[in-house]
């Protein structure tokens, strides 16, 4: 999706006669539903300066340039797009601007700079690193791109840095994407423009800019599609932004630990699909390819055992099973016996380990205790067990005890639900998990639909299947999975009329090409993702008086999710309940977050799915009035605040 779109002259014209910010204002309205007079701001003074670069009697007045352009499956956006054509390619210049005025080089750190951010010094990545991520993303994504053979040339613009003697910016440090994407700073105006001349000569023949926008976005890689890829030593993610940002602080913690012998845990918080599962798989080979001990831990059996499915035939089974372990294994293990463990899905973790989780002390402490670099990554958002007790405060806690540095960060950008941040906070507004801004705001390229049986659930799932066997259904866990049928397809434990599912069989139903067939629960989808996802909500969620209730009676009782919340109810009804609503929530927020493109939902409740209808329709209708409104604008006014 594009904000803005016009030739340079256009542009210019807009510019110069200050009506671009008001033209952009209302197209990001129109597109977007909301903007702040910051971003308003950083527009003027930036694209002022790119009025400059192209106003040049060299440069065609005809070639086509578009603002803010949304990377598709991330909530990343390009800054500045030039089209055109040299006389034989067609070329299309990523701009990065950057408003910086210096930056310095961070030792040990790849493609990591500091610079004033957020009213403080901090890391970033340098800025042709951003830019060449950037067009490599769009270069995945887009089948146009790679098809038609438009030619993606990444560089960056900070107009207001100053270049300094050996500057830092330009440190042979970063030579490698420099080169890839070259840097121009203030005075270097000049260098610019005969960079834009060398590829953009004339007018694009083939309409580049809607190409890329509006071109088939090929269905993006999973984590454990491009796991065998990644442990054999191929860039099968490009890591962007602060997920670059964390990953070589995560390496250059590990690297002091490996020199100083002192113990550090890092703490990596982060919602839905803000690649939390990507950095520690990255982790993970990066660790491992330089000879050193790491492991990767989930309690979650499921990814597991679907990324061991991968790696068949890449490796031994004994080395394969030794890179996955389970959270309960380390009960035994000695100080620091491990170089790095990374726990993903960090709020899954148990007090203790064991069947009846009567073993060991506490799975926290175990691998701080037997580590000596610890990555958690986690959301505590995502507790969908009565004994699910990972968190903040429990891993800050035995790092202490255990004389462990603490480092603690936050992922926010989203890599999946396309890569809206917009359809993350009204899912969680929608179910009552927290109130947000975005009542009536989804994404706008997100497929969110709710059906009337769960006939057509399933149909729609098969049809999105078939493209990529990326889609695949879910339920709540509310109805029973009896032992003597859990092998017997013809079996439909979901039972809703006519309608007859059963649940998966095999643990790699993620990735078996007969499991759209199946439904998967909470416990065979957290940690992996999907195209599209088709969830049916069971009775054990309802729309009353109002507002959404939960009932924890209406679960199955082969689920062990609650497991002794009956009893804690009787000691303690009014926090028991508080639990489980808390956990049914975050059962259906980590359902509905699976697919990257969409998903499709079925309640058994009809009011909770004329309530769900009804927040989609209040969704439509804002849309409808912010266009309404950018086709009759009126004027506004910035205030000096």
């Amino acid at each position: 999706m594009i904000i803005y779109q016009s030739t340079a002259a256009e542009f210019i014209h807009d510019t110069i006669n200050e009506v671009l910010v008001d033209n952009l204002y209302n197209a990001y309205q129109e597109k977007i539903g909301r903007t702040s007079k910051s971003e308003i701001r950083s527009w003027e003074n930036s694209l002022t300066k790119m009025s400059n670069v192209l106003y040049d009697p060299q440069i065609p007045g005809d070639i086509s340039v578009a603002i803010e352009f949304n990377i598709p499956n991330t909530s990343k956006r390009v800054d500045f797009i030039i089209a055109g054509n040299d006389g034989d390619n067609e070329n299309v210049m990523i701009v990065e601007l950057k408003q910086w005025e210096f930056a310095d080089k961070v030792e040990g750190k790849e493609a990591i700079v500091e610079t004033a951010l957020g009213r403080g010094i901090r890391e970033t990545v340098h800025p042709s690193y951003q830019a060449y991520t950037y067009a490599s993303l769009i270069t995945d994504f887009n089948e146009s791109v790679r098809t038609n053979n438009i030619n993606l040339i990444p560089c960056a613009y900070l107009h207001n840095y100053f270049i300094q003697d050996e500057d830092p910016l330009m440190d042979p440090l970063y030579g490698y994407y420099i080169e890839k994407a070259p840097v121009f700073r203030k005075g270097e105006i000049n260098k610019l423009r005969n960079f834009v001349k060398k590829y953009i000569k004339y007018k694009d023949k083939t309409n580049a800019i809607v190409q890329i926008d509006q071109g088939k976005i090929h269905p993006s890689k999973s984590l454990q599609d491009a796991l065998k890829g990644m442990i054999e030593g191929n860039q099968e993610f490009h890591m962007i932004d602060e997920q670059k940002v964390f990953f070589e602080e995560a390496l250059y913690l590990f690297n002091k630990s490996m020199k100083d012998n002192k113990k550090r845990t890092m703490i990596v918080e982060g919602g839905p699909g803000t690649g939390k599962s990507v950095l520690a798989i990255n982790m993970l080979v990066e660790i491992i390819n330089r000879d050193r001990l790491a492991m990767y831990i989930t309690k979650n059996a499921a990814p597991r055992e679907v990324y061991a499915a991968k790696l068949q035939g890449t490796m031994k089974k004994t080395h394969i099973n030794n890179l996955f372990k389970g959270s309960g294994s380390f009960t035994q293990a000695e100080e620091n016996e491990f170089d790095v463990l990374i726990v993903d899905e960090a709020h899954r973790l148990n007090r203790k380990s064991g069947m009846f989780q009567n073993l060991g002390e506490n799975q926290t402490k175990e691998i701080i205790h037997g580590s000596l670099f610890s990555i958690f990554f986690i959301d505590e958002n995502q507790k969908v067990t009565f004994s699910d007790a990972g968190s903040i405060d429990e891993i800050e806690k035995y790092a202490n005890d255990l004389g462990s540095e603490i480092i603690k960060r936050e992922l926010v950008s989203q890599f999946r639900c396309d890569g809206s941040d917009g359809y993350i906070a009204w899912l969680d507004d929608v179910l009552e998990i927290r109130e947000t801004a975005n009542k009536n705001f989804i994404g706008m390229d997100y497929d969110f639909k709710v059906v009337d049986n769960p006939h057509e659930l399933l149909s729609l799932i098969q049809k999105k299947n078939k493209i990529a066997n990326k889609s695949r259904m879910m339920a709540g866990y509310c109805w029973e999975w009896p032992k003597k049928e859990r092998r017997n397809v013809k079996h439909h434990d979901i039972m809703i009329g006519d309608f007859g599912m059963s649940w998966n069989l095999n643990t790699t139903w993620a990735i078996d090409n007969s499991s759209v067939e199946e439904a998967g629960c909470i416990h065979t989808a957290q940690g992996l993702e999907f195209d599209y996802i088709g969830v049916i909500i069971g009775d054990d969620m309802r729309y009353e008086n109002g507002s959404i209730t939960t009932d924890f009676t209406k679960r199955a009782k082969t689920d062990q999710s609650l497991k002794g919340i009956k009893k804690f109810a009787k000691e303690n009804p009014e926090q028991a309940n508080r639990i489980a609503d808390k956990i049914i929530k975050n059962t259906y927020r980590t359902l509905m977050t699976r697919g990257q493109k969409g998903c499709y939902v079925y309640c058994t409740d009809k009011p909770l799915a004329e309530y769900l209808k009804s927040r989609i329709a209040y969704v439509e209708k804002a849309m409808d009035d912010i266009q309404m409104v950018a086709e009759n604008p009126t004027p506004y006014v910035l205030d000096d605040e």
